[in-house]
């Protein structure tokens, strides 16, 4: 491939991880909403039907931001080895070791939040 051509694999790469990383943020944040207005309190069924769709939506979110991170790693390979890289696929390649915050950090995150929210939906003592 050519460098022009792994830049715009890596932009496609990078566009994957944002997208896969807003619908469950706003997912998360809806539940927060939701439990402001008293999700907490409604039936069983409701609370657990939240729980999987969260947990769905989460490991779908995750797969997705893992696959395209694991892209993207393929793209900085192959960036770091051509000859004579431009100033971008240098600043790309820069970049490399921060996309793991996406393959590890962010679905880490992700579980400490919805350890969290099943919390406030299960264990909530109003």
């Amino acid at each position: 491939m050519t460098e022009s051509d792994l830049i715009n694999a890596w932009v496609k790469a990078r566009g994957h991880i944002i997208a896969a990383q807003a619908a469950p943020t706003f997912l998360l944040t809806a539940i927060v909403g939701f439990l402001a207005l008293g999700l907490a309190t409604a039936d069983p069924m409701v609370r657990i039907a939240t729980a999987g769709i969260l947990l769905a939506s989460g490991i779908l979110g995750a797969v997705a931001q893992i696959a395209a991170a694991n892209e993207g790693l393929a793209v900085i390979a192959d960036l770091r080895a051509l000859q004579a890289p431009s100033s971008l696929a240098q600043c790309i390649v820069a970049m490399g070791r921060w996309v793991n915050v996406v393959r590890f950090l962010t679905p880490a995150i992700f579980v400490v939040v919805y350890i969290a929210l099943l919390a406030a939906l299960f264990l909530s003592t109003r």
